[in-house]
């Protein structure tokens, strides 16, 4: 389902260029606030929704998590299914994302000069609304690696426990590793991103919505890559006592 959202959120996204500006520090003047357009959108939605609970739900996880206001709803009671951890991937996302996730998604290496469209100030807003989108959906999608290392943990707990104790990242790497999942799951994205981008008004043979290429890749060289790192660093504090620092509520209290 995730992929679904992710994919539907990029090709809203797409309509729009790069718009590189908007990923610069300074490049839009904000009052009291030094960073990118980007990071402003994100942090104020952030705000909003912490204040309504959003970032006490394990599977949500902030950009700005020093930012966060307390909500003022009453909290809900999550069922504990994951080990107090603090791993919180989403400033090597949102790295990922400005620096070769959007590019790539936005100008395709092999298109002409013509198809490379410039900066369009008046889109900014529209555009940002949308990367938060998109950001918000591959966080999802990438730390839900964290229930998936607690059900790898629990159906192999001996052999995970003697990796863990041995910091043995290279082996926990190989262990959570399945190529044959993965290839399967890159030639789902593709399905989906050809279905998805077609435009049922158009002729056949028309361009589609969205890069498929690009989404591929995505998911190739980041999401798998990044999902793997949150499952590697969960494992590893998997085995620590429960303290303030690592999230007594195995929700994300830091950032990594």
């Amino acid at each position: 389902r995730l992929e679904d959202t992710i994919i539907f959120h990029l090709i809203e996204r797409v309509q729009f260029p790069f718009n590189e500006t908007m990923y610069t520090p300074g490049g839009v003047s904000i009052p009291n606030f030094k960073g990118s357009f980007l990071e402003w959108m994100l942090r104020e939605q952030e705000q909003v929704f912490a204040k309504v609970r959003r970032y006490q739900s394990p599977d949500e996880y902030p950009f700005f998590p020093d930012s966060l206001p307390e909500p003022f709803l009453a909290p809900l009671k999550y069922p504990q299914l994951l080990h107090p951890n603090n791993v919180n991937i989403n400033r090597k996302l949102l790295s990922c994302y400005i620096s070769h996730i959007l590019p790539s998604a936005c100008n395709p290496p092999n298109a002409t000069d013509a198809e490379h469209r410039g900066e369009q100030y008046e889109n900014f807003g529209s555009a940002a609304v949308e990367d938060v989108a998109v950001l918000q959906s591959l966080s999802r999608r990438i730390h839900f690696g964290k229930f998936v290392a607690e059900a790898k943990f629990r159906q192999e707990t001996e052999k995970f426990t003697k990796l863990i104790k041995e910091r043995d990242v290279k082996g926990l790497d190989a262990a959570i590793t399945n190529e044959k999942v993965e290839l399967q799951v890159l030639k789902r994205l593709e399905e989906k991103a050809k279905t998805f981008g077609i435009d049922p008004s158009l002729n056949p043979g028309s361009p589609l919505k969205v890069n498929v290429d690009a989404i591929v890749e995505m998911y190739k060289k980041f999401v798998i890559p990044l999902t793997k790192e949150v499952e590697v660093d969960y494992l590893l504090m998997r085995l620590d006592e429960p303290t303030v620092e690592n999230g007594m509520n195995g929700t994300v209290n830091g950032k990594k």
